[in-house]
């Protein structure tokens, strides 16, 4: 596994705070089995789950909602999430143990070493990276984890044609998203600018509160360019996520956002 040389600014910051009692429960019954230690070398997914199947990382699922529904939703398909808080570990663990979710597991760790130290190249089918820490005041922005080293690590993650699905409810963060992933040689954009919400993707109901108090929520999925790509080349549409994508997409809603041509 090559070094992965990033920055050690921390994008998150750990906040102490009660368990309820399912997540205890949780933790201790099914945790043993579904979280994944931290270790730095190549993890084996096929041995993880039992089967050989696309591998998709979600970084940062905070209460698993989302994460759970889409697993859900795509049982063919195996799921690692990454998150750093313990009750948002504790709380998915239980909609594992309910909705038995055998193919999704967790890591409760930093994703950057996780990305740099477990996961191999080329090996992902997709990387969700979902409503971000915006990090909103200025002298905080080195903090964002959507960086160009951070985002050269996942597309170096990613299989040919495997997508990156970044979604925020942060109009300048959103509009810093779009500029450094049209910057990244190595991935395509499926839209002009930003992409409609695919239909696949759950509301989450912090989202679903913003979205009903008028506020805008923007999706930028880039994928990962083919090795017979060129510069004005179309990306190629991968997995059955993108299947009517646009005919099932819900937009998103708020002030307009300019897209810039990175040929400009």
């Amino acid at each position: 596994m090559e070094d992965t040389p990033l920055a050690k600014v921390r994008s998150y910051v750990l906040r102490g705070g009660r368990l309820g009692p399912g997540q205890e429960r949780a933790l201790a019954e099914l945790g043993p089995r579904f979280v994944l230690p931290f270790e730095p070398r190549p993890l084996q997914a096929q041995a993880v789950f039992g089967r050989s199947a696309p591998l998709v990382v979600e970084i940062g699922f905070g209460m698993g909602d989302a994460t759970a529904a889409v697993a859900a939703a795509a049982p063919e398909r195996d799921f690692i999430g990454i998150e750093v808080h313990e009750a948002g570990v504790g709380a998915l663990l239980k909609r594992i143990g309910e909705q038995q979710l055998a193919n999704l597991r967790l890591l409760r760790h930093d994703a950057v070493e996780v990305l740099g130290a477990m996961i191999a190249p080329d090996s992902l089918a997709a990387v969700h990276v979902w409503f971000p820490d915006p990090w909103p005041k200025k002298r905080h922005h080195k903090r964002r984890l959507i960086q160009p080293p951070f985002v050269a690590l996942l597309a170096s993650r990613l299989a040919p044609g495997g997508y990156l699905h970044c979604a925020t409810d942060w109009a300048p963060y959103a509009q810093q998203m779009l500029e450094v992933l049209q910057a990244e040689p190595a991935l395509a954009n499926r839209s002009p600018g930003f992409a409609p919400r695919p239909a696949w993707r759950p509301l989450t109901k912090f989202e679903n509160r913003g979205l009903l108090l008028g506020h805008g929520v923007w999706d930028l999925v880039f994928e990962r360019r083919r090795a017979s790509f060129g510069p004005g080349d179309e990306a190629p549409v991968v997995g059955r996520e993108h299947e009517q994508a646009e005919a099932d997409a819900v937009p998103g809603k708020g002030p307009e956002v300019v897209a810039r041509d990175p040929a400009q």
